[in-house]
């Protein structure tokens, strides 16, 4: 993110030569122990001895909250950490205020443990009329973040899409206090994502019409290429077996990018840019690219993310995947995308140095 200071991290370790396939789980693995078992074990025997962590989750939409957290537990065991999403929690606290015994259990614990000025009644109200545009209040997320973490073992946990507003930030320093996690540790972690690699992973994603299963033309094609002869493109063929080869379309929307959710993007940087000046709690800075021209010596190539073409021969019919290193604009320099592994292998290595 321009005028913010995000270290080039060093993924490329000079014993490790092995190319692995970072979309496949056993090479992942290996990768992440090759790469960094002194930090995962540490972070294994911190965990197993019931000390947990807060980690707040700080990017733009569509900058990879979700997917890095949940390669940290991949790695380290998901035993003892635990990914908690505001957004879903809200969704499902939606979904179940139509069982009785749900929200009669929801309410007795809001009763408990809710401060704020909305009576309980209306906070059903709030919970039902809440859309896309409309935020819950500070007070009742928090309440319904407590409410999530009492339904878990003891856990470390990721949080993800708090805060989300700039009123939210103070809560934020105290949050880990409010969940109960006295004395544990906390901090936050910033995620830097060009708005190009947002732009395009929106643009160039499609969906499976049976089974709803996301993939990407352009970063994360399908085993199966088919060619619509009619429009002369190219479109990607489902890989579950139960769909038979489907064709898997844009969403309605998609081809604008990042346009629709750019005031979204401008107001997460605000919130983001606020954080980063804080003192007094440990920051993880997590880049997804790198200079094209330092890559050689911070990153192994497979951990670059590529791009895909797609050539077909006239005469025999057969599709030809082309692949070729992602080149993005980095705030005005050119840089490689990288990889989710090596991203949540910063996390991993960064998180480590906090614990112990």
């Amino acid at each position: 993110m321009k005028d913010l200071e995000f270290p080039v991290f060093k993924t490329k370790v000079q014993d490790v030569t092995k190319k692995f396939n970072l979309n496949d789980l056993d090479d992942r693995r290996e990768y992440f122990s090759l790469k960094a078992g002194k930090e995962i074990a540490a972070i294994r025997k911190y965990l197993e001895s019931g000390k947990a962590f807060v980690a707040y989750l700080l990017g733009k939409k569509n900058s990879g909250k979700g997917t890095y957290s949940k390669l940290f537990m991949e790695a380290v065991g998901s035993t003892h950490v635990g990914h908690v999403a505001v957004g879903d929690i809200v969704r499902d606290v939606h979904a179940g205020l139509s069982d009785p015994k749900k929200k009669k259990e929801l309410s007795m614990f809001l009763e408990k443990h809710y401060r704020g000025f909305h009576s309980l009644k209306e906070i059903d109200g709030l919970i039902e009329g809440r859309s896309q545009s409309t935020l819950v209040s500070t007070e009742l997320i928090i309440a319904l973040l407590k409410y999530e973490v009492s339904k878990r073992p003891r856990q470390a946990i990721f949080i993800d899409g708090f805060p989300r507003g700039l009123d939210q930030i103070h809560y934020s320093i105290f949050l880990r206090e409010l969940l109960g996690y006295h004395g544990e540790p906390d901090f936050f972690v910033f995620i830097d994502v060009p708005n190009a690699v947002i732009d395009e992973r929106i643009k160039t994603r499609v969906v499976c019409p049976i089974c709803k299963v996301p993939r990407n033309t352009k970063l994360a094609p399908t085993k199966e290429i088919g060619y619509d002869e009619e429009k002369k493109v190219f479109y990607l063929m489902c890989d579950t077996p139960s769909c038979h080869g489907a064709r898997m379309l844009p969403k309605e929307g998609d081809e604008l990018g990042i346009e629709p959710i750019r005031a979204r993007l401008t107001a997460d940087e605000k919130i983001f840019r606020q954080l980063f000046t804080l003192t007094g709690v440990p920051k993880v800075l997590l880049r997804n690219s790198v200079p094209v021209d330092k890559a050689a010596n911070f990153v192994d190539d497979y951990e670059v993310t590529p791009v895909y073409g797609y050539e077909r021969d006239e005469k025999t019919k057969k599709i030809k995947i082309i692949e070729t290193p992602w080149i993005v604009d980095a705030d005005g320099v050119p840089s490689y995308s990288l990889l989710p592994a090596p991203v949540a292998l910063s996390l991993i290595k960064q998180t480590a140095k906090i614990l112990v």
